[in-house]
């Protein structure tokens, strides 16, 4: 078996031909600004219709939802920490969106995923500390399992990619 294959690139998370993409939600489901709102704005109305049924979705956890118009069939939410200063368990609950968006891709049967730069936007994640935890756990969980087998870290920025890349060239 191919080892999985985890890479960065400079994407619309909207646009992938992936099994999943990952939502990088606020705790309402009911989106927002960001990938957030782009995610809504290219599902169309059905995916918000379908949040709503949800009932929300706490900081760290995941929830899963079809992908509607999106190239991608599925959409998992996952709720990102604001960062506040690094003493209010924000690392913890960073690395609990990789690890649940990535539990339910396996329980979905997802071989194709692909992570925007989850709370990197106006919640305020320092930039090199979320990449550091999204590969870290990333890496830990394709490992062990083998799935999905394609991770893509779809970043907005030029900035958000080169901090991936640093990342994904440190040795495992």
């Amino acid at each position: 078996m191919t080892a999985p294959q985890l890479y960065a690139e400079l994407a619309d998370i909207t646009r992938l031909h992936v099994d999943a993409i990952v939502n990088a939600a606020n705790e309402s489901l009911l989106g927002g600004g960001g990938v957030d709102g782009a995610i809504h704005r290219a599902a169309g109305p059905e995916l918000l219709a379908e949040c709503r049924g949800l009932g929300g979705c706490p900081t760290g956890e995941a929830r899963v939802t079809a992908g509607y118009r999106l190239p991608a069939s599925r959409v998992i939410h996952t709720v990102g920490p604001v960062w506040q200063g690094g003493q209010a368990g924000e690392p913890e609950l960073l690395a609990l969106c990789y690890r649940n968006s990535l539990r339910l891709a396996l329980e979905h049967g997802v071989a194709r995923i692909a992570f925007p730069a989850i709370s990197c936007g106006v919640y305020g994640y320092p930039v090199a500390a979320a990449t550091a935890i999204a590969v870290r756990e990333v890496r830990a969980f394709v490992t062990a399992r083998r799935q999905p087998v394609e991770v893509i870290f779809a970043c907005f920025s030029e900035a958000i990619l080169d901090a991936y890349e640093r990342e994904l060239a440190r040795p495992a």
